[in-house]
């Protein structure tokens, strides 16, 4: 047999159902692709941590307490258990065990079913629009990290430049301000002056706030902005009036992002085996950090009320369907499937890990941390509303309010404020850079495989990783100035949201389910670890999970709302159509390449649709009770 890198065998293999039907299978060789072997984890550590460090994401810290407490505490955890297993987990297991079968990153790996292969592109082009937008994110908890380390936490005090006269930790306390007698307030504003770094800052804000008079000392005509509320929007992100204001680059912000893009690059740029070696601080030393956050939490004044307000259930609000499809998006984004960085992770396995085992150990670490997570922040928040004497209600927030402006003016109500925005800054920071080089790897896994006898070599993939990152840098600046704030919402609102990732999550499960054959891919998982998995997996793959993803986006598209700012600044018409298109860019993927796939193929379309589901596999890939009927072996292989 003469060497051949291009070597094909076709071969038919004659399964026998119910229906008689004949199911073909293209059998490469395992060298076809590139001489060069794929890289592989060191140990299966590696991949676990790795693997960890991909779920356990910033969502478990500023995401799920708030849900929980929002839809009935207690109660809430029985429509996330329920989604859990019905959907979120059968496609990380999914995903993982396709990753491990193929051998192949996203793209490659749906060759198993080449009709489908638009949902690689798909996983692709939304693993990169989530890397561009995320890591802004880090940038922001970098600098809050940075600006912790001061005599006296910036953010403490109206004394600073960015401050206005509405400067004020409560109302009354602007009030007697405001109309007192014995004390006038001067700030940077009244006397004029500011920085000269400071005057893009919204000027017609400043100029009403300097008109301010004593005629105007009551509740009703007074409303106080908290210093962490100013220095979030005035001085860290110095936001503009709207996203048709850019008003140029954000300093402090565009060189947290510089350094933070070269971060990621010494994550990455050796691949898995230097990655895998990273994980083993990034994703263990962040439960040091929120153990210790927990500890502290759990002994101030109050706590005990906040953790009260997060785990009391009221069942009664699982009647409200709304509560139900917050489980189920909180559960799709917190496992991280849909992106095809699992689908990546796995492939770097060797083909018999265990990775169902594994599985399950990820997604216990990934809920543990969420509740584990819910402790900490809820404890913190009790605090404040002890401190504050008001209710939750007027604390509690989700997303980046929670992160940088709830928590931040926690800490400056606790002894040694510096210690403590430190470390929480510190596990933010990790806890997302884990995520981040993760989706940076998958990225470059994609291509890798598009390339490999140029990209699996150690030069050429770091080539491309350098590329890459100025890539993402370039396209981050967007974000970084002072009208960034919008276009990173536009970003997260729509490029990686809850409807494209259940979008992407149902043809998955179609495409193993219901193409490939989910009795199938039990064989395929068998052939791999040895023992047959829990029958509940096959069940989900092909009726419960399509039907969870499709239900749950189905009430997503008719509670759809445009996107607002704060809920009060709407966005213009052209803004709203970019956002859809950060999603539908993803989403068209998959039914564009299966029409043109089918388009490219001749014949009548009931014999273009078998060509186009035929597997293409490696002989190793193949199980022998595909290849048998009756012991007589139907498989030949014709070597050319």
């Amino acid at each position: 047999m003469r060497i051949n890198l291009e070597i094909k065998a076709l071969i038919s293999v004659f399964h026998m159902d119910k229906k008689n039907l004949k199911i073909s299978l293209e059998v490469t060789n395992s060298n076809a692709e590139s001489p060069v072997e794929r890289a592989r984890w060191s140990s299966q550590l590696d991949f676990v941590l790795a693997c960890i460090g991909n779920t356990v994401g910033l969502g478990n810290v500023w995401r799920f307490p708030y849900l929980c407490y929002k839809n009935g505490g207690g109660a809430f955890l029985i429509p996330y258990f329920i989604m859990l297993f019905s959907g979120a987990l059968p496609v990380m297991l999914l995903e993982i065990g396709l990753g491990q079968y193929m051998s192949r990153g996203g793209l490659k790996s749906w060759i198993i079913c080449p009709l489908f292969q638009g949902i690689g592109i798909a996983t692709l082009l939304m693993c990169f629009l989530a890397s561009t937008y995320y890591i802004v994110i880090l940038a922001w908890g970098l600098y809050y990290m940075y600006a912790s380390v001061s005599k006296e936490i910036p953010w403490g005090s109206c004394l600073n430049a960015w401050n206005t006269e509405r400067c004020a930790s409560s109302n009354k306390e602007l009030l007697d301000r405001l109309c007192g007698t014995e004390s006038q307030y001067i700030s940077p504003v009244t006397t004029g002056q500011i920085p000269e770094k400071e005057d893009s800052i919204n000027i017609t804000l400043r100029t009403n706030l300097l008109n301010t008079t004593a005629v105007n000392c009551s509740l009703d005509h007074t409303a106080a902005i908290d210093p962490t509320v100013e220095f979030w929007e005035n001085h860290v992100l110095q936001i503009s009036d709207s996203i048709e204001d850019g008003g140029g680059l954000v300093p402090h912000l565009t060189v947290c992002l510089l350094v933070m893009w070269i971060v990621i690059y010494f994550c990455v740029w050796r691949g898995v085996k230097w990655s895998g070696k990273v994980v083993y601080f990034t994703a263990t030393f962040p439960y040091v950090i929120l153990i210790t956050l927990l500890v502290r939490g759990a002994t101030l004044p109050g706590a005990g009320d906040g953790i009260k307000y997060f785990l009391s259930p009221d069942f009664s609000r699982l009647q409200d369907a709304q509560v139900w499809i917050d489980g189920g998006t909180q559960v799709f984004f917190s496992a991280a499937v849909a992106l095809g960085v699992m689908t990546s992770l796995g492939s770097y396995n060797t083909f018999n890990t265990d990775f169902y085992k594994h599985t399950m150990i990820v997604a216990g670490f990934n809920f543990g941390t969420s509740f584990l997570s819910g402790f900490a922040v809820f404890s913190v928040l009790g605090f404040m509303a002890h401190e504050q004497k008001v209710d939750i209600d007027q604390v509690a927030e989700s997303g980046p309010g929670l992160v940088f402006i709830v928590y931040p003016k926690a800490v400056t109500m606790m002894p040694l404020p510096q210690l403590w925005a430190i470390l929480f800054f510190m596990m933010l920071f990790l806890i997302g850079i884990d995520s981040q080089f993760v989706m940076v790897e998958s990225v470059v896994a994609h291509i890798s495989d598009l390339f490999p006898r140029q990209l699996y070599k150690t030069k050429g993939r770091m080539i491309l990783t350098v590329v890459l990152c100025c890539l993402w840098f370039a396209m981050g600046l967007s974000m970084v100035s002072r009208g960034g704030m919008y276009v990173f919402q536009l970003y997260d609102y729509y490029s990686a949201s809850g409807m494209v990732l259940l979008w992407v999550c149902f043809w998955e499960c179609i495409a193993i389910g219901w193409i490939f054959e989910s009795e199938k891919f039990y064989d395929a998982i068998e052939l791999m670890i040895g023992y047959r998995i829990n029958k509940w997996f096959h069940i989900c793959w092909k009726y419960i999970t399509p039907l969870v993803t499709a239900g749950i986006f189905v009430f997503q598209v008719i509670g759809y709302k445009p996107l607002k700012y704060k809920n009060e600044y709407e966005y213009p018409a052209w803004a709203q159509w970019f956002g859809l298109m950060l999603a539908l860019v993803s989403m068209c993927c998959i039914p564009l390449y299966l029409m043109g796939k089918l388009l490219t193929l001749e014949g009548p379309i009931k014999e273009r649709f078998k060509k186009a589901i035929v597997p293409k596999l490696r002989a190793d890939q193949i199980c022998k009770k595909w290849m048998y009927k009756d012991d007589a072996l139907l498989m030949q292989q014709s070597w050319t």
